[in-house]
């Protein structure tokens, strides 16, 4: 059995646990680990830079067993593993928490648009490249020039700005269908299979340009850091 402790707790950095399976992928071994602590890419989210034992590795989702399973990186490769062998595994934590403060507040800012009156399209949370779409279902005028624009894309602004002074907390639970579900206190709830902030007033930095509309989608481009611990 393996435990995803990355969803329990974004800011454990490191653990001591057991070799749960081995295989193979072109060639290459992978190993799981009982307590994961790697977060695979996936929901717009890059994966976590971790070791196993002191290898560097990097994990994905294996689709025939369902487990989060670490290869080597690069061009290294891991040691043969056996099933039971205890080890150490370790995430790069600043990256870890980099990425989650990143989604933390792209679901914040999906909740300030849908406060707009629109609907999501599509999101990335990836360093650089973080942006949220949506799509207006009715006709909204300030999308039509720079200036209507600027002034949407203050409100966001503002909306975000409040919940991240109200510290609101972010938590998540399962379903009835198994699906893990992130709250933003009342204020927003979606599925979603990424790491997190404990509360809203751990973001930092949340910077968003003036939006852009582009074959009718409205890119809302962000930045944002996690407060410093």
């Amino acid at each position: 059995m393996q435990v995803p402790a990355y969803y329990a707790d974004t800011y454990e950095e490191q653990a001591h646990t057991q070799v749960t399976a081995i295989g193979e992928r072109d060639g290459a071994p992978w190993v799981a680990v009982e307590h994961c602590l790697f977060h695979p890419q996936g929901g717009g989210q890059p994966a976590d830079r971790g070791w196993i034992d002191g290898h560097e590795i990097a994990p994905f989702r294996d689709h025939d067993s369902g487990l989060v399973v670490a290869m080597a990186s690069g061009e290294a490769t891991l040691p043969l593993f056996s099933l039971g062998q205890s080890v150490e595994v370790r995430i790069d934590l600043p990256s870890r928490i980099a990425h989650a403060a990143l989604h933390t507040a792209g679901h914040l800012i999906e909740a300030a648009g849908r406060a707009q009156g629109w609907v999501l399209a599509a999101n990335n949370h990836f360093p650089g490249q973080a942006r949220i779409e949506f799509t207006a279902p009715r006709p909204d005028a300030r999308l039509e020039t720079p200036e209507g624009r600027e002034d949407a894309t203050e409100a966001l602004r503002t909306e975000v700005a409040k919940a991240i002074a109200q510290d609101l907390p972010v938590t998540w639970e399962n379903d009835a269908e198994g699906r893990r579900i992130v709250h933003l206190a009342e204020l927003h709830s979606a599925p979603c299979g990424g790491t997190h902030v404990h509360s809203l007033g751990d973001l930092a930095d949340v910077v968003l340009p003036t939006l852009k509309v582009k074959k009718g989608r409205i890119r809302v481009s962000y930045s944002a850091a996690h407060r410093e611990r």
